[in-house]
């Protein structure tokens, strides 16, 4: 049988790069990107230059700690249209190579992630890094941006090799190296497994890949859930069938969320924000072409105290009237006891005709 492979294709330091090849002079420099791109205003950093990585800025952290950290940072404002305008050539480039003779399959995961198989009825695919390195530089040829790609034997292992390849570099994982690439790494090194889930693996005394590898997957259905327990077990054999898939990414839900520069106390002002929030909303899921059945709203109190709420509503609607008094319906489920920094929105769709 001939050895399939999977190429998993992630540009370096993506956002920052986009903002460096917009502003040149900005190369070599600590670069944050979030929010309005003043530190002095509440938001969070969406990505960070690996200049600025080393002061230990990272993704997710409020922007004035992250000042704090690198003041002589250069903090610039979130432009999505410009992130999807790069995220599209780069795809675009990945679509058209060939692999074994044939079209390459991508499957696009995000703006700066898409795996990359072999098309239905491919000759010699050859050695993977070679394919690999072919990839890294028709990207940086068409688009000028760095990325790295990890090579494995299923989706799984190449999505995890990516790591130990960065920046701009090429790396390996498969059946025959897994345990000892991955056997004494944490459970949360695993693709899938977030830091909830490792401490309640750690509960259960297992703390490491091989120890999830050994486990008994009885036990893991009994204490995580049938279906969690036993996938978190093939998680730490690195055991993953499913195929490169081009079909187009179809959303269940879309949400927006705001931060307010300043605490919302009054609670009449926070409702008409709902309202507001529930507005731009509606306008995403419109553009899908499905109705509303789901409504969620997230809030987050001063300092940092976040709660969530949902309902489902009597029948799907995009009606907005109804979908604006229902999320503010939730805000009746919260303690109205303490100012709020952020507000979301969340409107989860019925499934589209041919399902997900």
């Amino acid at each position: 049988m001939t050895q399939q492979w999977v190429l998993h294709v992630d540009l370096d330091q993506f956002i920052a790069a986009v903002e460096v090849l917009r502003r040149p002079e900005l190369a070599g420099l600590p670069v944050v990107v979030g929010g309005r791109g003043d530190p002095t205003e509440r938001g969070v950093v969406a990505t960070a230059s690996y200049e600025a990585r080393a002061f230990g800025v990272g993704s997710g952290m409020p922007l004035r700690i992250a000042a704090r950290k690198c003041p002589d940072a250069v903090f610039l404002p979130v432009d999505h249209e410009a992130y999807n305008v790069a995220s599209d050539e780069v795809m675009a480039t990945l679509r058209g190579l060939e692999w074994g003779g044939v079209p390459v399959v991508v499957q696009v995961l995000g703006w700066d992630e898409a795996f990359v198989g072999a098309g239905e009825g491919h000759g010699d695919l050859g050695d993977p890094m070679e394919q690999a390195e072919r990839i890294r530089a028709a990207v940086l040829d068409a688009t000028a941006l760095h990325c790295s790609v990890g090579v494995g034997d299923n989706k799984l292992r190449a999505k995890i090799a990516t790591d130990f390849g960065k920046p701009r570099g090429v790396w390996r994982l498969t059946a025959e190296n897994w345990f000892e690439v991955m056997g004494d790494r944490p459970t949360t090194a695993l693709w899938g497994i977030g830091s909830k889930t490792g401490k309640k693996l750690a509960a259960l005394g297992i703390d490491t890949v091989t120890q999830l590898a050994e486990s008994d997957a009885r036990i893991l259905a009994a204490e995580i859930g049938p279906t969690m327990g036993p996938w978190y077990h093939r998680l730490g054999r690195g055991v993953d069938t499913s195929a490169v898939d081009a079909s187009p990414w179809v959303p269940r839900a879309h949400g927006r969320e705001e931060t307010y520069q300043q605490d919302l106390e009054d609670w009449a002002q926070v409702a008409e924000e709902v309202r507001t929030l529930t507005r731009r909303v509606l306008a995403d899921i419109d553009r899908e072409g499905r109705p509303a059945a789901r409504v969620g709203l997230k809030i987050r109190f001063k300092p940092f105290f976040t709660v969530s709420r949902s309902l489902t509503l009597p029948a799907p609607t995009n009606d907005p009237t109804t979908l604006a008094d229902a999320a503010v319906s939730l805000l009746d489920r919260v303690e109205q006891d303490r100012p709020v920094r952020l507000l979301g929105v969340r409107l989860e769709m019925t499934p589209p005709p041919e399902g997900y």
